[in-house]
Formats: C-alpha cells, structure tokens, sequence
C-alpha cells in the first residue's frame, strides 16, 4: 500500500536520537532476529507489525538447516529451540535420494522439524529482552527519504496516522512487502507451483517419522508434527490446480494424502485449511538508499529443501552487525552495500536450487524423468556432489566475495571450534562482537586497535592446537581477515584498520 493515508489525527516524532535509529517493518523471524540484533548493539529500533501481537499456528516453516541453528546458538538460543521439536538425519528429495545429514560439519548434523511459532517466540523474546520497541496493529503506508534519515507513514489500529523518522529501514514485512513498493522495487519471477493446501489435523496413526514426504504420479503429500498431537499437512495435486480462495476441504486434504503416502493416517479434526500458491521472485536490489529488503521481502523460494525461513534468518545476521558498526561510527557507509554483494546472490543460488528440485520432483516430460534418475544416482554415488548438495541445502556451504589477493578463507563459514580457553567459537561470538582467534605463541596487548577509535575491540581467543593462522571472525561466523604466520604488529595493524572511525577508513 502506498499513499498517506488518512486517519482521525497525524502528528509528527522526529525526537532525538532518530538519527541513530532503526526501524524494522515486520515481527517474523527476520525481523525479529535483526531487530534483536540491532538492540544488543545498543542501537536504538522499532519493530513495526500490523498484526495484533499473538502468536500464530498457522507459519508455514518447519525446519531450521544447520546454520540457522549456527546462529541462533551465537545468540544463545539453539539449545532452547532444539527442546521445542525433533530433528531428522535423513533428508529425503526424491524418492531415490537420500542425504545423510550425519556428516554436516557442524555441531547440528540434522534437520530441526519444530514450527515457525517456536522460532518467532524465542527472538521476540530475546527482543524484548534487549529493549526493542514493538509497535504492533501499526501499518506502514509509505516512507521518503533523504541523505539524512527516513520518514515513515503509520496507521495505528485506531485509525490515527503519524510520522516518524529514523536513521535507516529494513523492509521484513514479506512476499506482499509495503516496503519494497514504497521503494519501487519491482520484484520479478514466476509461480512455480500454483496450488497448494495446508492443513492442521489430528491423527488417529502416528507416522513412522516427524516429517513424512512422499509422491506419486501427479500427486505430492508432506505430514510434519507439531509434537503437541496437531500435525501440519502439506500438498498439491496436479489434475486440480485452483485458485487461493477455492474451497477446501478436509476430503480433498485425505484423497491426496492416501495416494501419495499410501495412506491418510486416519487424519481427523481439521482446525484449519488453506490453500497458497508457490513463488519464485527475487527483487534486483537489497538496498535502496537507506532502506533495506531481507527475508520474504526480497525472495520468495518454492518449499523444496526448506531453505526459505533459513535464508531470511541468515540475511538478517548479515545486515545487522553492518548496520550497527556504521550508526556507531565503527565503519563507513559502503560496508552497508556489502548486504547486496553478499547475500543477494545467495538468493539467486536458493531460487535456483528449490526450484530445480520442485521442477524435477513434478517432472512428467520422459527427458525430464530420465535427469531426475541421473541427478538422484550421481548424488548418491558421488561423495563430492553429496557434500555440495548438502552443504548447500543446509545453509553451511556458501561464502561471501573477498578482495583481490586477500587469504583463502575471507569470507568463508568458520566453523565452532573449541578454543584455548575452553569456549566454543559461536558461545564467544553471543553480543555481537568480532572474535580475534591467534595462535598460542601470539600474545597481544588488552587493546588491539587504537585508544581513540570507537567501539569495543574483538574479544581476543587462541587455537586450542597448534595452528599458525591468525582469523578475525565477523560477528555472523564469517572470516573477515586471515593470515598465516602474523605477528602482533601485522595482527594490531589489521584489526585497527577494521575498528576505525569512517573519516579514517
């Protein structure tokens, strides 16, 4: 929606301080995450939602891939999740090809299956927590801005429209974004599957597994539980593609069920059915000005793989330590526009990817089965395309661009390793910081970066072995600097040229 609006009274809040602001439009889990993020930074942010604040059942995600569950343990909040579901070591694509999740290098070889509702409660209240400021049944209408700042249109519940003013704004607020049309930003793509249902049922027979997905012939059927007796159905049928708002019901949700799975489980009492259909967009620019997309605002993916609640969550774990080191002087604004670089072709790589699967997954063309027999047999046989398969569906696998010339693991994932002292990598990384992590022999000062340059310093850790690489990790668990045999005049040099003020840079 664009426009003013109109209401029963405006009014205008550019209080001080706006220009150190931040203002998230949307309470999902990117939101949230980002919001909270910001907060423990010390940056002052406002949480925008038009929905009235409760918790919904009916979010459409329900697994967590290992580096989201990366990240929210350096947030402190994997453990509490992983309480909240069950996880799967076998991740079944096609019904010849099954990935072993076992062999992720990561502290989660598996996949999470807990809803979406679990994640959003844990970040809303770590949010809370860190003293964001919510601002639910408030809707955006439009927004303008200029070098300084921006100024936000709202429309509270009670129909009173007012102005406020922040330093920056990150559109969350999904696939429908107001954000990104407030922006112009267009937001090309297609429907890849144009008819699916959702329901919430009760079994009388428990599946064999906590997420149950099966096909054939022109049909497709997925039961996850909710682990409380509920159980989320998901599916489509080829030879009845409707529109959304086509009827629905319980008989039709059980047809397709039985000839997919071989049987409906005894499914009864429907408490909700839905039917949506399945995108592949992705805008042309995560940033405009001083306004950003992330999560469903800038990419929408086909469900195959369960990689796009995942991806929203790892946009906001990049965009929002960037967002507080340039409000806090630590950076100039072009580290900002690294947001674009980094993640937009991961986006790119996602839609490729899901909508590879659901095309070969819905394959009917003999040229098209014949691939998918080839694809499932190669993955299976082949070590090193199994790994890339997996690495890429979990989240663990991609990198970011680094300079010319610069060490071979900037801009990768570091791994949690156990330090000298005993911390794991991703317990040191909670608040936010950049982990300076040295070989033993390496002894530097309390300071590593000038008196007089803002901020706090890296927290300083050693190698529990006896590797010679000294690794300045990001606070998302990415490499920003490496180099091999340093000593502390290169280490202090390096970290001082990432921890001074902009007019220095």
């Amino acid at each position: 929606m664009s426009g003013t609006g109109t209401g029963t009274g405006k009014g205008t809040d550019r209080t001080a301080g706006t220009t150190h602001s931040v203002t998230v439009v949307g309470a999902g889990p990117t939101g949230l995450l980002l919001a909270g993020d910001l907060a423990e930074a010390g940056v002052p942010v406002t949480l925008l939602e038009r929905r009235p604040h409760k918790m919904s059942n009916l979010s459409r995600a329900f697994g967590v891939h290992a580096r989201t569950l990366e990240q929210l343990d350096a947030r402190g909040l994997a453990d509490d999740l992983l309480a909240t579901g069950s996880t799967i070591t076998q991740l079944r694509l096609f019904r010849r090809l099954s990935l072993d999740l076992t062999t992720l290098p990561s502290r989660f070889p598996f996949l999470l299956i807990t809803p979406q509702y679990e994640v959003e409660r844990l970040l809303e209240q770590r949010a809370r927590r860190l003293g964001v400021q919510f601002r639910h049944e408030t809707e955006l209408l439009t927004l303008r801005q200029d070098a300084d700042g921006v100024d936000i249109d709202v429309r509270t519940g009670d129909g009173t429209t007012t102005t406020h003013r922040a330093a920056y704004v990150v559109g969350a607020d999904g696939h429908r974004s107001t954000v990104r049309q407030a922006i112009g930003q267009p937001f090309p793509g297609e429907s890849v599957i144009t008819s699916l249902f959702l329901a919430d049922v009760r079994l009388a027979e428990k599946p064999d597994s906590v997420l149950t997905v099966d096909g054939a012939g022109d049909v497709f059927a997925m039961i996850a539980s909710f682990g409380d007796g509920w159980y989320r159905v998901m599916g489509w049928n080829r030879r009845n593609e409707v529109p959304d708002d086509h009827p629905l019901d319980l008989d039709e949700v059980k047809d397709v069920t039985r000839r997919a799975l071989g049987t409906d489980h005894g499914m009864h009492d429907a408490r909700w059915l839905s039917r949506f259909h399945s995108d592949e967009r992705q805008v042309p620019e995560y940033r405009v000005g001083r306004v950003f997309l992330a999560g469903d605002a800038a990419h929408v993916h086909s469900p195959a793989g369960g990689q796009g609640m995942n991806t929203g969550l790892q946009d906001a774990a990049n965009l929002g330590w960037k967002l507080a080191a340039v409000l806090k002087a630590q950076a100039p604004d072009s580290l900002l526009d690294t947001y674009q670089t980094e993640r937009h072709p991961v986006g790119k790589a996602v839609l490729r990817s899901s909508g590879g699967l659901v095309r070969l997954a819905r394959a009917t063309n003999p040229a098209l089965r014949v691939l998918r027999a080839v694809v499932s047999a190669l993955v299976n046989a082949a070590a090193p395309a199994r790994a890339k398969a997996l690495a890429q569906i979990t989240g663990i696998g991609y990198r970011y661009p680094a300079p010319r010339g610069a060490h071979r693991l900037v801009g990768t994932r570091v791994p949690d390793v156990t330090l000298e002292s005993g911390n794991r990598l991703y317990e040191v990384l909670r608040g936010g910081h950049f982990v300076l992590i040295t070989p033993p022999t390496v002894q530097l000062p309390p300071h590593t970066a000038a008196d007089d340059e803002p901020g706090t310093p890296p927290a300083v850790e050693h190698w529990a072995g006896d590797r010679r690489t000294t690794l300045l990790v990001r606070p998302d668990g990415y490499a920003a600097w490496a180099r091999d045999d340093a000593d502390s005049t290169a280490i202090e040099a390096a970290v001082a040229a990432r921890f001074t003020a902009p007019d220095r840079h």
